[in-house]
């Protein structure tokens, strides 16, 4: 009973702690306000932009309720667990549709490992987890997206102004409409969900044409998810994450040292790690906690750390491993 109530306190504080974030979400355009004001004199200051057009944007943009309610963290953290959220992404429908999505773009794919060193399974497990390979790739305004966590979610303020103005930038660089894109409610465009930043920094062309189409071209996503991993620095060949076992006590210090890889393997020894056969090289001990199951740990080397880039979570990192391994063995079985 006391964990109930527990439980129930924390519940009731984490939405009262929500509300005024939610609450503060204006519903009408966001012209004529004060802080909106501020940011069209600092984009005209900072990159000259005109100040009536972007006025005349703001004005045909409303904030997005929806978006604050699902940028918000989970009420409870206990209930994260990693079987439960591997099974959303290492499941039939991903599978099926993965080992189509590599056979029809086998060749682009190949093109991409060889200019970058990271394997096609992987490219196709990051896309397959991010859109289910182009299904779900959102349906909000981005500029009204960025805009409403810009000035309506102070939690995240700093991040997504500065993604909003990003996303002024690539719409001037490649002469579209800013609020013409489309995407998922935190801003992310495309089949691999780049926000704007990482289209302006990381898109590459992958179709030989004169145009960058996350959205409509497979052959640019790929490319553009194989750069993203290679500029943030994938090792060619090199392993990604393995099964690991643990013993003792000490291997608790390890968890806290964090995901970046810093002692190798044949170090963790000493502290109660053990992992049969997997690669001398400087690895971080991850924790992968399913409430009520057995903890499940692996070694994460340096390809599995650039992974995180992706996304900051060693979940999302592990799923994309998990996924690709599976796509890579399906997909050689089908061969023989």
């Amino acid at each position: 009973m006391k964990i109930f109530l527990f439980r129930f306190f924390l519940a009731v504080l984490a939405a009262i702690v929500a509300f005024p974030a939610a609450a503060a979400t204006h519903t009408a355009s966001f012209a004529g306000r004060s802080d909106v004001q501020a940011f069209i004199a600092e984009m005209h200051e900072k990159h000259g932009f005109d100040s009536a057009a972007l006025a005349r944007a703001f004005a045909q943009a409303k904030p997005i309720p929806a978006v604050i309610r699902a940028i918000q963290p989970p009420r409870d953290p206990a209930i994260r667990s990693w079987q439960n959220y591997r099974a959303r992404y290492v499941e039939p429908r991903r599978i099926a549709l993965g080992l189509r999505f590599w056979d029809e773009h086998r060749t682009e794919l190949a093109a991409a490992r060889s200019r970058s060193g990271v394997p096609e399974e992987i490219i196709v497990a990051i896309i397959g987890v991010e859109t289910i390979y182009g299904h779900h790739t959102g349906n909000y305004s981005t500029f009204a997206a960025l805009a409403t966590l810009a000035f309506d979610y102070p939690p995240r303020a700093a991040l997504f102004r500065s993604e909003l103005e990003e996303l002024l930038l690539l719409a001037r660089e490649t002469g579209r409409d800013p609020l013409s894109f489309k995407g998922s409610y935190a801003g992310a465009i495309g089949l691999p969900q780049f926000l704007p930043s990482s289209v302006r920094r990381y898109a590459v062309n992958g179709s030989g044409n004169d145009r960058i189409d996350l959205g409509a071209s497979p052959a640019d996503a790929i490319a553009s998810v194989a750069n993203f991993l290679k500029e943030h620095g994938w090792e060619a060949n090199g392993p990604i994450a393995v099964a690991a076992h643990v013993e003792g006590e000490r291997f608790a210090a390890l968890i806290d040292e964090g995901i970046n890889p810093q002692r190798k393997t044949s170090e963790l020894h000493a502290w109660g790690v053990v992992a049969d056969g997997a690669p001398d090289q400087p690895a971080a001990l991850i924790d992968l906690v399913s409430p009520q199951q057995p903890m499940e740990y692996r070694l994460g080397y340096r390809n599995f750390y650039v992974l995180t880039r992706y996304n900051r979570s060693s979940f999302y990192a592990m799923a994309v491993h998990d996924l690709g391994q599976t796509l890579r063995a399906e997909r050689e079985a089908s061969d023989h």
